[in-house]
């Protein structure tokens, strides 16, 4: 039995802008894959700074396996931006608790699978997101607490000089993280800024904060499956990282995947490479993971047989 998409007759596929309200109201805008025939949702949750179009070519590629995807952009972020990003204020944690969460109440059908695939911050958000119990089951990559003490000392160095000095001059002059001008993802509001560099200095990242102490309970009611991959070269997630923040979702069931690029015949992977072009192989797993969470009809329907 094959279910790679490769083997799956490709069918027109509908795309189509969205815009939609986070639990507070504020618009979000996402783009939504449909295909002719649906067995299944797939929400998209983005990496911090990671505009929702670098997800493209995994969502389309997913809709050939009959899932209608949803990608958003979180609230001041490329399309979810306001005009003026300097003076926009919001947590880091909007991006769960409120912009996630109204993705999934806009998303979600009754009666059918909503799976999530989360990328770095996509997989801490689930525990954040009040109706995380409507999610069938969470496939993330890259996910891990963030502090530079799990990384290789290359990175670190990168990281702390970064941080420190890289970042703060940027930062005062523009009154936001103006991202984009290194190249290295969407411009970002100053809070998510502090936030994130403050939770990055501690080994247990927001855990650590003693002003967020309730997020442990928030986690600890999460019972969705989790599968948790990331690539051994992926310097940001290496496994004692991505276990010093899954051990929060305490009570659910979370199965602990070490990728290499040798695997899947890529030459690195590293923390963008899952998402790339060339990653079609990881995807083909993602699918495998989640088909048995389908209804029997819906499998059957969407296997291939060589």
């Amino acid at each position: 039995m094959n279910t790679t998409a490769s083997a799956i007759h490709t069918s027109p596929l509908e795309i189509s802008s969205v815009t939609f309200p986070a639990s507070d109201g504020y618009l979000l805008t996402g783009t939504c894959y449909t295909p002719p025939q649906v067995k299944a949702q797939l929400l998209v949750a983005c990496a911090t700074g990671v505009p929702q179009a670098f997800y493209r070519r995994f969502a389309e590629y997913m809709s050939q396996y009959q899932y209608q995807v949803l990608c958003f952009d979180y609230r001041g972020v490329a399309k979810s931006a306001p005009k003026r990003l300097k003076g926009f204020q919001m947590s880091y944690l909007d991006w769960g608790k409120l912009d996630l969460a109204g993705a999934i109440a806009y998303f979600k059908r009754d009666q059918m699978p909503l799976f999530m695939v989360g990328h770095s911050y996509g997989g801490q958000a689930l525990g954040l997101a009040p109706n995380h119990a409507q999610v069938t089951a969470l496939y993330c990559f890259g996910t891990g607490a963030g502090w530079h003490g799990y990384m290789p000392l290359k990175e670190k160095i990168k990281v702390q000089f970064v941080w420190n000095l890289i970042f703060p001059p940027m930062v005062a002059l523009a009154g936001y993280l103006p991202w984009s001008k290194l190249n290295m993802g969407a411009d970002l509001p100053l809070g998510v800024y502090q936030e994130w560099r403050k939770w990055c200095k501690n080994p247990t990242y927001f855990f650590g904060d003693p002003a967020q102490q309730t997020l442990f309970e928030c986690y600890a009611q999460v019972k969705t499956p989790i599968y948790a991959a990331s690539s051994l070269d992926d310097d940001w997630a290496l496994p004692n990282s991505r276990y010093a923040f899954m051990q929060h979702y305490c009570n659910a069931s979370v199965k602990m995947i070490n990728l290499s690029p040798q695997q899947f015949g890529l030459s690195q992977i590293g923390h963008m490479g899952y998402f790339r072009q060339g990653a079609e192989k990881i995807w083909d797993q993602v699918a495998a993971t989640f088909a048995p969470y389908l209804p029997s009809d819906a499998n059957t329907e969407a296997s291939i047989s060589k």
